[in-house]
């Protein structure tokens, strides 16, 4: 029988393709809240027959956009002592899941928030290099000390007291296609064009796009070592270089057309 006073908040847009082996991962916690962000294929049919408990938390908004309001209403319905925030394209291994049941289990625990190691996948292989591992996130809440997330393009946990560190990771299937890359391409970088315009950046010129794109590949390939993960590193990492071309492109599109209002 559970009995672990933990719930585990999972955010998940249109992730019929995921969300089943999620909860698999999941099914050993007290209470588990899904937070169906703009769901719209059979996500939450098919999370209702894995996890027939299970607590479903539906809104609808700009897709993308929204993630701290999503996290928080993941909060605002659990109900346990400890939170642990999961993503539709994230497991929790049997190992992960023996630290995380004996890190809560500990009598007056002064640890307010654990950070989790990730292991990140990229187009189905694993990666290890370019910033990608151990690629630590903070998702292990004890509630007292947690007040749910802030910020917008980079949501943050407004937590206060102590963090420890889990040793396992947590496995993250990102990136799974080109197609999924580029549609999340379309929507983060103009999250990023607007808090850079935002931030009063300086006006764009064609060389510093073209610096920060070599500035990019240069990091992930070279300091980084990405080339080490073979074609998928490079795969990945001229992709990032893209990104940042689409950000400072968007960036300079904002310029002009505020310009062009004056």
């Amino acid at each position: 029988m559970k009995s672990n006073n933990l719930s585990i908040v999972i955010i998940a847009g249109n992730e019929e393709k995921m969300i089943v082996d999620c909860l698999k991962s999941c099914d050993w916690a007290d209470e588990i809240v899904m937070v169906a962000a703009n769901s719209s294929d059979n996500t939450v049919s098919l999370a209702k027959t894995t996890i027939p408990e299970i607590k479903i938390v539906k809104t609808n908004d700009e897709y993308n956009k929204n993630f701290t309001k999503w996290r928080n209403l993941g909060y605002k319905n659990a109900t346990k002592d400890w939170i642990l925030y999961i993503d539709a394209d994230e497991r929790i291994t049997p190992i992960l899941k023996t630290e995380i049941l004996s890190a809560i289990s500990k009598k007056n625990n002064p640890s307010a928030y654990y950070v989790i190691p990730r292991a990140n996948y990229f187009l189905g292989k694993r990666v290890r290099h370019g910033g990608s591992y151990p690629d630590y996130v903070k998702r292990l809440y004890q509630k007292k000390y947690f007040k749910g997330y802030q910020g917008i393009l980079h949501e943050e946990p407004i937590v206060e007291g102590p963090l420890s560190y889990l040793k396992s990771d947590l496995l993250h299937y990102t990136h799974r296609d080109l197609s999924s890359m580029i549609n999340k391409t379309l929507v983060w970088t103009d999250m990023e064009a607007q808090a850079l315009y935002k931030s009063n950046h300086p006006p764009i010129v064609w060389w510093r796009i073209i610096r920060m794109m070599i500035t990019k590949l240069y990091e992930r390939l070279i300091k980084q070592k990405m080339w080490k993960d073979g074609t998928v590193g490079w795969i990945s990492a001229i992709f990032e270089s893209f990104d940042t071309f689409i950000i400072y492109a968007r960036l300079w599109e904002i310029q002009q057309k505020q310009n062009n209002k004056i």
